[in-house]
């Protein structure tokens, strides 16, 4: 299926990931060069204003701290990437470095010409953000008269010089049901595609951008079409699981994709081999953990890396040791981001409703006859009294009533 996330693993890519995780190398690195953008997306968690982005020499300091940390593969987003007019003097830089590049951007700046380059900085990787195969619906959201019309015109043109294309739709109120479209799109272009459940709060921790959060009962047409294997549990999950397998079409439009037996019992790979550096130098465990551990206009990557407490903690985190959705019977249906439950539940640690409500209809339209999260149960049992005589109490209520 060309909806496929990650590659297929390889036993060198798997010694790879293994050692990084296991020696904290920071193996993949997301690094936005600018927040600034030409479309004006009504979901985008980002303020588009510059308040001070890194000079172009500040960039290649990063780059340089990044290839003597042992990064490989290097992300370059924004924002929209070819707002910086220095773009290419940085794609040259990473070059001789020898990173392994992807761009993400949305392509309406795109000319043969610039595709060329990319082709010569030896750029491996172009994501594209396409939200509906329809202008209207795409055009909508980008509040940019004409965008999907520019952004599909750019497509056979990076292809032209050889470079991979993916599309990225994260799904919302406003294009749910056009991922058939965009699937269709991609199929038809002969690229890989990703459709993305999550709509985050802004990084500030406004909550603007989930209006626009396509609720969990509306997605049940999306969760049941067999195309998607939306509904197949995760086997990391499961005590003995051997290997993070998202189901082929869904992810994180934001995540490295790399998928891999290291990563059993840990969140994610934010702090173990991947972090997030904004346009101000900020450095974070990932974008969608907005806990800066520290800048990098004051403090070398290594001493950050190495030494922050905020990533210190969060390499002590286990799923099996998480207080709540550890005792969770779902657990397997559950695509939980520390991230998101810091931000939308308060507690890095915790549970989060949109994850358990997910996860349930996920285990329903699986089979699972009475699925109820970890934290819908303790919610319930809460709300029980539990001392002796209220029990008794709350018991003799209940037997007059019938």
């Amino acid at each position: 299926m060309t909806g496929t996330l990650s590659a297929a693993a390889t036993p060198v890519m798997d010694r790879l990931i293994s050692r990084s995780v296991e020696k904290h190398r920071p193996l993949s690195v997301h690094f936005d060069l600018t927040y600034r953008c030409n479309e004006r997306c009504v979901h985008c968690y980002l303020d588009h204003q510059d308040h001070g982005e890194l000079t172009t020499a500040e960039c290649l300091k990063v780059l340089e701290d990044l290839a003597r940390s042992g990064t490989l593969f290097l992300t370059f987003s924004g924002g929209e990437i070819f707002l910086r007019p220095d773009l290419y003097e940085i794609l040259a830089a990473a070059r001789r470095l020898h990173f392994d590049i992807s761009l993400k951007t949305n392509a309406l700046l795109v000319t043969p010409e610039r595709a060329a380059r990319l082709g010569e900085f030896g750029v491996r990787r172009v994501q594209i953000s396409i939200y509906s195969d329809l202008p209207a619906v795409h055009d909508a959201i980008t509040k940019v008269p004409g965008s999907l019309q520019r952004t599909l015109a750019a497509i056979p043109i990076l292809l032209q010089y050889r470079l991979q294309v993916k599309l990225a739709c994260p799904l919302m109120q406003e294009n749910l049901m056009a991922y058939r479209g965009v699937i269709a799109l991609a199929e038809k272009l002969g690229i890989p595609y990703i459709l993305d459940l999550t709509i985050t709060p802004m990084m500030d921790g406004s909550s603007g951008p989930l209006a626009h959060r396509a609720s969990v009962s509306s997605l049940l047409p999306v969760l049941r079409d067999p195309a998607l294997q939306a509904c197949k549990p995760r086997p990391n999950a499961q005590p003995d699981g051997a290997v993070n397998a998202l189901p082929p079409a869904f992810g994180s439009a934001v995540s490295s994709g790399m998928e891999s037996p290291a990563y059993n019992d840990l969140p994610c790979s934010a702090g173990h081999n991947s972090c997030y550096i904004s346009p101000y130098g900020d450095v974070f465990p990932c974008v969608q953990l907005p806990q800066a551990a520290g800048n990098l206009r004051r403090e070398k990557f290594d001493d950050i890396w190495y030494h922050a407490p905020q990533l210190q903690r969060l390499r002590a985190i286990r799923e099996s040791q998480l207080p709540i959705c550890s005792r969770c019977e779902i657990r397997s249906y559950c695509e939980r981001c520390p991230g998101l439950a810091l931000m939308e539940g308060g507690n890095l640690l915790g549970a989060y409703e949109r994850a358990c409500a997910l996860a349930e209809e996920k285990a329903r339209l699986a089979g699972v006859a009475v699925p109820v999260s970890a934290l819908h149960r303790e919610r319930d049992t809460a709300s029980v009294p539990t001392t002796p005589d209220a029990e008794f109490a709350f018991l003799a209520a209940d037997s007059s009533s019938h």
